[in-house]
């Protein structure tokens, strides 16, 4: 089977609106696979899911995703809701990634559960999230979310993938039973090799198969942000486009 690559970009925490608002504009004109967008509260970033509307709603072609929303915390009901409605209005261009917590400590109270349940609390909202997201109504009584004869309203043709990120073994072993692919960060070819090897056993522990075995453990899909806030937005995804994009197949 050969392997579909795509590259997308991330545009990292910084940049005010208007900057965004051009970048989307210059992503779409290049043609560029796919926008991720980063959850940083305290600082001048974009909301995932505001951005990934704004820029879905000015694009037909680019694709839109949280690269990394937190999920422990928010209430997957609401969160189902977000997604449904936005795969709506934008059919195959929206890609949710969740995250177990967020990167900043300080921001990290901004997702309150019941001390250490994070674990816990991620696994039963992630569970709820795909029920809300392939049924059209649901019953369901956990430990910390119930729910009873609840929808969302008209679900996708195609069930929207669940992807998760973080690199913990913890982690890995979650994406394996839980998600349908997996975000990556800051690691060495080798290191997301033995991750994925990793996935793939959980995911064969629970009786499930991840999409080819991510392609015979060869990854697929590159997000590339700017290791510091570029100078100029532009320049940054004029360089994208001229030396990342043609490795895509």
């Amino acid at each position: 089977m050969s392997m579909k690559v795509r590259i997308g970009v991330s545009l990292g925490a910084s940049g005010t609106p208007g900057e965004f608002e051009a970048a989307v504009e210059l992503l779409e004109a290049h043609r560029v696979d796919s926008l991720w967008l980063p959850e940083n509260v305290y600082g001048p970033a974009i909301e995932p899911f505001t951005g990934m509307t704004f820029a879905l709603a000015k694009t037909t072609h680019l694709k839109a995703g949280s690269g990394i929303s937190v999920l422990p915390g928010r209430h997957p009901v609401l969160v189902a809701k977000q997604l449904v409605s936005l795969a709506g209005l934008a059919p195959g261009r929206v890609l949710p990634v969740f995250g177990l917590q967020s990167a900043l400590p300080s921001e990290r109270v901004l997702f309150p559960v019941p001390p250490g349940q994070r674990g816990a609390v991620f696994d039963e909202a992630l569970t709820l999230l795909r029920l809300m997201l392939t049924n059209e109504r649901v019953s369901f009584q956990g430990s910390f979310f119930t729910v009873e004869d609840a929808s969302v309203g008209p679900l996708p043709a195609k069930p929207l993938d669940i992807w998760l990120g973080g690199s913990a073994p913890a982690g890995l072993r979650r994406i394996g039973r839980l998600a349908d692919g997996w975000l990556g960060s800051f690691l060495t070819p080798a290191e997301a090799a033995e991750a994925v090897r990793t996935i793939n056993a959980a995911a064969d522990e629970a009786d499930r198969s991840q999409i080819s075995a991510f392609i015979d453990a060869g990854l697929s899909k590159f997000v590339v942000r700017p290791a510091v806030p570029p100078e100029s937005y532009a320049d940054f995804i004029e360089a994208f486009t001229t030396e990342l994009m043609p490795l895509q197949t």
